[in-house]
């Protein structure tokens, strides 16, 4: 047995091991992202099965909806089997650049949503891709997840709404009434 390997602090959940793909160990990968950017260009994954470890990729491509993958220490298909259900997370420091004006999802969340007025329409929470565009789903920042769809607001995360997004200071502008 090895010795445990240290995680790093900023592991980001990317997606999950479906299952295997083929027999020569391919694993196939459901993405929690629809372009998974992290995933492509990522060579160390962060998997939970059957502990949390690091395991570098050897070769990756998109396969319909998912993402099929090659691992180091991964020989066949019972190896790739046994996988199922693992998690891969990668450090966030390793995903790749944006271009100006572009976000990652999970650097929206938690961020205070102000309208134009100076309203304080709550916190980012969570989004949703409706196939369109993505959606911030906006609520106080003390209702429960279970009551979440109750009390939120679903603002269409683009320009028209969207006025601006400011991560050092926390906050989006958006055009959006308080009684939406």
């Amino acid at each position: 047995m090895t010795a445990a390997v240290h995680a790093p602090d900023d592991l980001v959940l990317v997606g999950y091991i479906s299952g295997a793909f083929g027999i020569h160990g391919w694993v196939r990968i459901r993405p929690y992202s629809a372009d998974a950017d992290a995933l492509m260009s990522v060579k160390t994954w962060w998997l939970d099965k059957p502990e949390l470890r690091d395991v570098d990729r050897l070769e990756v491509k998109i396969q319909g909806e998912d993402v099929v993958a090659r691992l180091v220490g991964v020989p066949d298909r019972n190896a790739a089997e046994a996988l199922k259900g693992a998690t891969v997370q990668i450090s966030r420091k390793h995903f790749p650049a944006l271009a100006s004006g572009e976000f990652y999802w999970l650097d929206l969340i938690g961020l205070q949503v102000e309208n134009l007025q100076g309203e304080n329409l709550g916190v980012v929470r969570d989004l949703m891709d409706n196939g369109a565009h993505p959606i911030l789903r906006v609520a106080a920042a003390d209702v429960p997840e279970n009551e979440l769809v109750k009390h939120e607001r679903l603002i269409p995360f683009v320009e028209a709404f969207v006025k601006e997004v400011d991560q050092k200071a926390g906050k989006i502008q958006v055009d959006w009434g308080s009684d939406y």
